[in-house]
């Protein structure tokens, strides 16, 4: 293990990204010590420990979710997107959090884990949309558009009369893969 670590966070990406197979196939056995390395005082050994658990399904999402509140950008959104491998419900409010994250790949990333872990993250998206920085809603009414909930329809038809064209462009997305695609528009 003490080799395929070394690999991990040898500066080469190449190299790193090599070995993460055969640090997956340990199974269960790598999972602490890439979990000790997520903690690791340089960012992109923290990095890569990420990606490392992102490919394992060993990870638990319970041990993704604190990776969330990293000081490094990047590394925030690599948690972010281990969480699109390894979704479920238990991470709907760190994730609910991360899509007000100053880096936007992080949040956007939030957004699409909050889609994959499906209808628990209903609830937190639509009180999200009554109140939340345009940006952020932009994001929640994307996620939303895409979890096809009926749950949203009230929300996604009041965002019609909004001034925002992003915000009616996927309130009409939401509606439509809802199978509302009627013609919304004042005569």
């Amino acid at each position: 293990m003490h080799a395929l670590l070394a690999e991990l966070t040898s500066g080469d990406d190449v190299r790193a990204e090599n070995s993460i197979p055969a640090i997956v196939e340990l199974g269960m056995t790598a999972i602490p010590a890439l979990l000790e390395l997520a903690r690791a005082e340089d960012a992109d050994s923290r990095w890569w420990a990420v990606r490392a658990l992102a490919a394992s399904p060993h990870t638990r999402t319970e041990d993704l979710i604190p990776l969330l509140s990293d000081s490094t950008p990047e590394v925030r959104a690599a948690a972010a997107l281990a969480l699109c491998n390894h979704p479920h419900e238990s991470a709907v409010d760190a994730l609910s959090r991360s899509l007000f994250d100053a880096d936007a790949l992080t949040a956007g990333l939030a957004g699409t884990a909050l889609v994959k872990i499906g209808s628990p993250s209903v609830p937190n998206l639509l009180e999200i949309m009554k109140g939340a920085p345009m940006g952020v809603q932009i994001l929640a009414l994307r996620a939303l558009s895409d979890l096809r909930d009926h749950r949203a329809i009230p929300v996604m038809m009041k965002v019609l009369n909004e001034e925002s064209a992003v915000l009616h462009y996927w309130a009409q997305e939401g509606l439509q893969k809802l199978g509302l695609d009627m013609v919304y528009g004042k005569p």
